[in-house]
């Protein structure tokens, strides 16, 4: 689960302000932060639904990983032996490099897109449900504002971990939607996962070529 498949960048005012008192100031609210896309990914329902997507595309990943390397296998070719080559090899070998590279690029777009539109649909399932338990969660314990919790998408130069609400709504998500136990046989050899690491985005199936001029 590394290019970044979805982008959802969301800001929530999730609690209504209390109703004002005559002569009287609403109390303050409470302010708290989301990583949305760090919660997504890290319920039981994302990390087994992104697990099932990198095995559905695990057979086009090595293909387009064979097509990378047949195409750089041709290309050292064609620099290596340009001037031992005849002018007709060496145009028949340039076709064939051009096929091979359109061939590549039409099935990297491919499993590009599709890929983008599993792993979207993924998000927007997961991420409606995590919405409705954010506005509950908020309204619930005095928050006037929740924002997006990722530096990346949003400029925030600090956040308190007190207010960082990821690991609760995750928590909050795995009980509302509990996943099945997965009763596959583990892989023993693997080393355990790092205590406190967020799973990373679902890595996209497609391999980049590596571009070199022709002769």
């Amino acid at each position: 689960m590394r290019k970044q498949l979805w982008k959802l960048g969301l800001l929530w005012s999730a609690a209504i302000w209390p109703t004002l008192v005559c002569g009287q100031s609403p109390p303050a609210g409470k302010i708290g932060v989301l990583n949305i896309q760090a919660a997504i990914a890290s319920t039981g329902e994302g990390k087994k639904a992104f697990g099932d997507l990198d095995k559905k595309y695990a057979s086009r990943r090595q293909d387009l990983q064979d097509q990378q390397q047949a195409i750089t296998a041709l290309q050292d070719q064609l620099s290596k032996q340009n001037t031992a080559l005849s002018e007709e090899e060496q145009r028949r070998l340039n076709r064939d490099l051009q096929e091979k590279q359109t061939k590549f690029k039409r099935a990297q777009e491919d499993a590009q897109a599709d890929f983008s539109a599993d792993s979207n649909e993924v998000v927007n399932r997961i991420g409606q449900k995590l919405v409705r338990l954010v506005d509950e969660y908020a309204q619930q314990n005095g928050y006037a504002l929740i924002l997006e919790g990722d530096p990346q998408r949003m400029p925030v130069y600090y956040v308190a971990p007190q207010i960082d609400l990821t690991e609760e709504m995750v928590k909050r998500y795995d009980t509302a939607n509990p996943v099945a136990a997965d009763t596959s046989t583990p892989n023993l050899s693997a080393p355990p996962p790092a205590a406190a690491t967020r799973p990373p985005v679902p890595r996209a199936p497609i391999p980049k070529p590596t571009e070199k001029p022709k002769p």
